[in-house]
């Protein structure tokens, strides 16, 4: 199995090519996909997550054979590529200095907040950073990503990373809370480049969500703010029905 490869349906919206770096991940978030989508005990993808068998010297071999034309690889889609286990490891570092080798361009996703600045030295302004915000609520985050870096670091995180030079983004999916992930546009607006957005899908609180009328109101709200902002196709749907 290629480590370099192309996501499939909703994440190909994200990104057209990814790396997913460890198997498991100690975040723990309830909504998390990860575990089903990898055919994995819960339990087993919370609690022991481990670096994928070989990931270096396959992932070294691929780039070696290949160039990336300046194409956008994403880490990760499976896995939290700051999870607190990559302090030990280091993998995404060494595959973020391939990647870049192999004239790829670098789209990172994590909630790990400041575990991610390390690596800011070896990215640039052709790469971005992106974090994925739920709440500001520091209560639901906890309750809903225990052990994710709280919301405030996610956003500090960000701010460094403009100052940097490095391209931000904000992914704001799962949308939990409509209210908090538009205050999070009003907040968070002037030092992120671009926003995706989708809803929460597979999980009962999906269905107490008026999701035709938050569609409306995100799609106002990053307009009014002049932001970049795509909209997922899960989302999108309900713009087109009120159209």
């Amino acid at each position: 199995m290629a480590i370099i490869y192309e996501p499939k349906g909703r994440a190909n919206e994200y990104c057209k090519l990814a790396v997913n770096l460890y198997k498991g991940c100690s975040h723990g978030c309830v909504y998390c996909y990860a575990p089903q989508a990898t055919m994995t005990n819960r339990d087993e993808f919370y609690n022991n997550p481990v670096p994928r068998k070989n990931i270096l010297e396959l992932l070294k071999k691929e780039c070696s054979s290949n160039c990336g034309n300046g194409q956008y690889v994403l880490l990760s889609f499976s896995s939290d590529p700051y999870q607190q286990i990559n302090e030990k490891y280091g993998i995404t570092r060494e595959v973020i200095k391939l990647l870049k080798s192999a004239n790829y361009r670098i789209v990172i996703l994590t909630k790990g907040g400041g575990r991610a600045e390390k690596d800011f030295d070896i990215l640039d302004k052709n790469d971005y950073i992106g974090a994925t915000l739920t709440f500001l609520n520091k209560s639901d985050s906890l309750l809903w990503e225990p052990n994710a870096a709280p919301p405030e670091e996610r956003i500090e995180m960000l701010i460094k990373a403009k100052q940097a030079g490095i391209g931000t983004w904000a992914s704001l999916e799962p949308v939990i809370d409509p209210e908090q992930t538009l205050e999070i546009i009003r907040l968070t607006h002037e030092f992120v480049d671009i926003y995706k957005v989708g809803k929460l899908n597979y999980h009962p609180l999906e269905k107490t969500i008026n999701w035709a009328k938050f569609a409306e109101d995100v799609k106002r709200e990053l307009t009014r703010f002049q932001c970049r902002f795509y909209i997922k196709n899960d989302l999108r749907k309900y713009i087109q029905r009120t159209a």
